[in-house]
């Protein structure tokens, strides 16, 4: 029988909703996984491919399992953690190669100056055709920045080793970290957090730079950082009147509601 045609009693939605499942089962599938690798992006991968699982397996991983991503612009290293057993565990640091501007966040295009703050990267944000050798978007601005009218885009974690407000990694660190992160789409992962902070925001740290006009922002960021380093879990965070929250606990970690208020701290 014709899937259309209706039997006795049958309505047309009963009749079309099975097709409708699969319909959405195979758009939200395609719309998660990383996107096709072009011959170039994809002969890079298989380059990296062996030194990258011989580590894995050192440490007790594997392709495609959730990352998160933590970059520290002090000492300036970018951290890939993988989840094993529901908590993450970190699998490297990789040295930055050059990033611009100084501690502090982001405020406008063109100041030559690294976001600081919490993102997230999804396939779409995946770029393996970039001019730096592979890329990602990490989602500045991000609508805590919009909220402050904070501009710029497209800022990246890239290959290469120059920067105008990216994170540039060079080449062959770049093929890793862009390998471990396609590998986790490809695998099921949503998307992958990417928190950047001006360095481990401990109180120690916080202390030695209380000085600094960045100060109060900081000390707002320091709770998510600090719900990570707790549990080794990425925490929840979400933009709620202009202000990052932390989900589940209601812990408020924003900015004030003015940059002057913000430089007074």
């Amino acid at each position: 029988m014709n899937i259309l045609s209706l039997r006795k009693g049958d309505t047309l939605f009963q009749v079309l909703w099975p097709v409708t499942l699969i319909f959405f089962f195979l758009i939200t599938t395609s719309a998660s996984a990383a996107p096709p690798l072009p011959a170039r992006a994809a002969s890079l991968l298989n380059k990296a491919k062996p030194r990258v699982e011989q580590e894995l397996q050192q440490k007790g991983f594997k392709l495609g399992q959730p990352i998160f991503v933590r970059i520290l612009k002090m000492p300036g290293t970018l951290e890939v953690w993988i989840k094993k057993n529901n908590r993450y565990r970190l699998f490297k640091e990789y040295p930055i190669c050059s990033y611009s501007g100084y501690p502090g966040p982001k405020l406008q295009e063109g100041d030559w100056q690294s976001p600081e703050g919490f993102y997230s990267v999804s396939a779409r944000r995946m770029n393996p055709n970039s001019s730096y050798h592979l890329s990602f978007n990490i989602g500045y601005p991000n609508e805590f920045d919009r909220s402050r009218n904070r501009t710029g885009s497209s800022i990246m974690v890239h290959g290469e080793c120059s920067s105008r407000g990216c994170f540039a990694m060079g080449n062959s660190r770049m093929e890793e970290i862009y390998l471990l992160a396609q590998s986790a789409l490809t695998g099921g992962q949503e998307r992958f957090e990417v928190h950047v902070f001006p360095f481990k925001l401990t109180s120690r740290n916080l202390f030695k730079f209380r000085s600094s006009p960045w100060i109060g922002f900081w000390k707002k960021l320091q709770p998510g950082y600090e719900a990570f380093e707790r549990s080794r879990q990425v925490p929840d965070i979400i933009v709620e009147q202009g202000n990052y929250v932390l989900k589940n606990k209601s812990i408020r970690v924003a900015l004030a509601d003015t940059m002057d208020k913000e430089r007074n701290q």
